[in-house]
């Protein structure tokens, strides 16, 4: 079968940075094999798999991790070809790889996976054996298998969705399965932050609130790392600077809010505006309030955020803080937490 040519896309890399990459084509080889399950640590919504249960099943391998924005655009359409494609053989895997330490914890996938409708089974790689043994670098990352257990194609990052389709229909035909390959291609239900990005728009980039990973930081004096300090906002915010007020301990992943009343803000361009966050230590739910160059949002509230910017942080996970409505520019973003106990992890943009 020939390869697909994939062009450019937004993914999360391993070193867990979205940017822009050009993706080369996929040879396919008769040597490249299913890599082996048997490093998954749990398994959810199924028994154990293995490749050599797979033998005569097309294969869709998944690799996921539940906060990551690319992927929850991916979604709907894997979930769409799970649903259409079962009886005709195709089983879809999805490889939860976890990027922040909180991801590790199968209670959250479990919980995650309930939430946005993930059926199918899921393999818990929180050693990253399955990630390594395909050498996968990216989420999301869809690898195709044919009914013999060759890797035939992938894809990284969002898009191409209908050539992946009929890659899915071809390697169906190729194993006998040929019920659904005249229908149309599937239609998605996306909700939340599952809606595709405003491309032509979006000049945000993923934004890590971590010391490890942190960029343009804008708070006077810097940070201070792994210790209480007090910050403060500057004057004014350049685009996709950020920064801090109030008392703050700036660890490797996260900033956790120590004190009431704590702020952070970001000057972006988008029209999506997303908030990876929970409570820390477990200690329960923290209201908070979000407003868009100093006005409350009205009807640029996000799916979990009110007209008012009210919303609440009750679990780690990412939070659609901000969804404009209307024409998209230079936007000055700002979160007010209003009780101690918060971590936040990573802005993204859509």
């Amino acid at each position: 079968m020939a390869a697909l040519s994939l062009g450019a896309a937004w993914i999360g890399t391993r070193d867990s940075v979205m940017h822009m990459i050009t993706v080369k084509p996929f040879r396919p080889s008769s040597a490249s094999d299913l890599a082996s399950l048997d490093g998954a640590t749990a398994w959810l919504n199924s028994p154990r798999l293995t490749a050599a249960e797979l033998q005569g099943k097309v294969v869709l391998v998944d690799f996921w991790t539940y906060t990551c924005i690319n992927w929850l655009r991916t979604l709907p359409y894997v979930r769409a070809w799970a649903a259409r494609y079962r009886e005709q053989g195709l089983v879809v895997i999805g490889v939860h790889t976890p990027e922040f330490t909180f991801e590790e914890d199968i209670d959250n996938v479990r919980k995650a996976a309930q939430e946005t409708g993930v059926t199918y089974p899921i393999a818990i790689d929180n050693n990253r054996a399955i990630w390594n043994g395909f050498g996968n670098h990216f989420w999301p990352a869809l690898y195709f298998i044919d009914a013999a257990g060759h890797v035939r194609d992938h894809h990284f990052g969002e898009g191409n969705y209908e050539a992946s389709e009929r890659t899915i229909r071809q390697l169906l035909a190729g194993a006998g399965n040929r019920g659904e390959t005249d229908r149309a291609s599937v239609s998605i239900e996306a909700r939340g932050p599952e809606v595709g990005a405003e491309w032509g728009s979006l000049k945000s980039p993923e934004t890590y609130v971590g010391y490890q990973k942190a960029e343009n930081f804008a708070s006077p004096g810097g940070r201070a790392v792994d210790m209480r300090h007090v910050y403060v906002l500057p004057p004014r915010l350049r685009r996709n600077q950020w920064a801090l007020a109030g008392e703050w301990t700036i660890k490797t992943e996260a900033a956790v809010l120590n004190t009431a009343g704590g702020r952070i803000a970001y000057g972006f361009h988008a029209r999506d505006l997303h908030l990876i966050m929970g409570p820390s230590e477990r200690r329960g739910a923290v209201p908070f309030r979000v407003s868009i160059d100093g006005q409350p949002l009205g009807a640029n509230h996000g799916s979990d955020a009110d007209g008012e910017g009210k919303g609440t942080v009750t679990e780690q996970r990412l939070y659609q803080l901000v969804r404009q409505s209307g024409p998209i520019g230079d936007r000055q973003f700002e979160i007010e937490f209003l009780d101690s106990g918060v971590e936040a992890f990573a802005f993204t943009f859509g």
